[in-house]
């Protein structure tokens, strides 16, 4: 039987990681949202297709958020499946189940389905825009930092804006902190994507995809997503500070160390930057720990300490 968590399991490692831990209904929102930016990021890196089909794929899929007809998004999902944009068996399966995730999204209460549509169609557009810049070969790539950026702000800025309302929906008393979270929710999601980028520097090379513009030194781009982690940091910290459920923290803190792992084991030049499970699971202890005894889950800024490069 089909159900969120396992399409999470074939899809992704650290979201099946770190979704578990929210707090209902927005664990499920969350997970929802992953599997809808997911289907897009699948027809985007779609290296079986050519660019104009991606575009069009992106762009189809997002009008069937709004024409909420199961038997359109059956044929479509049919269609994908045809003629397979990837070779990703779990990515796939998604694309499979596409039929499953739309009903569950129109299952959702009105204002959590509103936010799901409004960013995913937001990142659609923006993807479809990406795409329409490939070469007649399909390759992307960007030419500037500030492309690096627009990019990153495309395909995760607008999932940490969308994160944020969704943290923030029924939740009353994280009201004084909310235009501290809205400020750095895009930073959020940029400084987790610039980590992917640097971890995925040669297999997205490999595939047609190249993100680091040739005038940016890495090490600049490795200073811009540690910067942007200290903004995370500083989001998480408002969460916590301001009484969020111990789940909401839990996600956010589990995303930052993970990421400050991967930059560290980057910076020390390890094979694709790959954390051990022996290490993604002395960070969740460490995580769980400091919740759970009332520590800071980070520095506190000011207090001289600079983020953890890992645990």
């Amino acid at each position: 039987m089909t159900d969120v968590d396992d399409l999470l399991q074939k899809t992704s490692r650290t979201f099946a990681v770190t979704i578990p831990m929210l707090p209902s209904p927005t664990r499920q929102q969350v997970g929802l949202a992953y599997l809808l930016f997911r289907i897009i990021d699948t027809f985007e890196d779609a290296t079986h297709w050519p660019p104009v089909q991606r575009s069009e794929m992106i762009e189809a899929f997002t009008r069937l958020l709004d024409a909420r007809d199961p038997e359109a998004v059956r044929l479509f999902s049919e269609r994908c499946l045809i003629d397979p944009p990837v070779q990703h068996a779990g990515y796939l399966d998604l694309l499979r189940e596409m039929p499953f995730v739309v009903r569950k999204l129109e299952e959702l209460p009105p204002d959590a389905r509103e936010i799901l549509c409004h960013h995913v169609k937001r990142s659609g557009t923006g993807m479809a825009q990406i795409v329409s810049r490939c070469d007649d070969g399909g390759r992307l790539s960007l030419s500037t930092l500030q492309d690096l950026r627009d990019y990153c702000y495309i395909v995760a800025g607008i999932v940490g804006e969308m994160l944020t309302e969704l943290f923030l929906l029924g939740r009353p008393q994280l009201s004084g902190v909310s235009e501290h979270l809205r400020q750095r929710a895009h930073l959020f999601g940029e400084g987790l994507q610039l980590v992917n980028i640097l971890k995925d520097r040669d297999a997205d090379a490999r595939e047609g995809r190249i993100y680091l513009p040739s005038d940016t030194e890495r090490a600049q781009v490795m200073a811009l997503a540690r910067a942007d982690l200290r903004s995370a940091s500083d989001y998480t910290l408002a969460l916590q500070e301001q009484g969020a459920e111990r789940g909401i923290v839990i996600f956010n803190a589990l995303l930052v160390r993970l990421a400050l792992g991967t930059l560290a084991a980057l910076r020390d030049q390890r094979p694709s930057g790959k954390l051990s499970r022996v290490e993604v699971y002395s960070i969740v202890s460490a995580v769980l720990r400091d919740v759970d005894n009332g520590q800071p889950v980070f520095p506190i800024a000011g207090s001289g300490a600079d983020l953890p490069a890992t645990a």
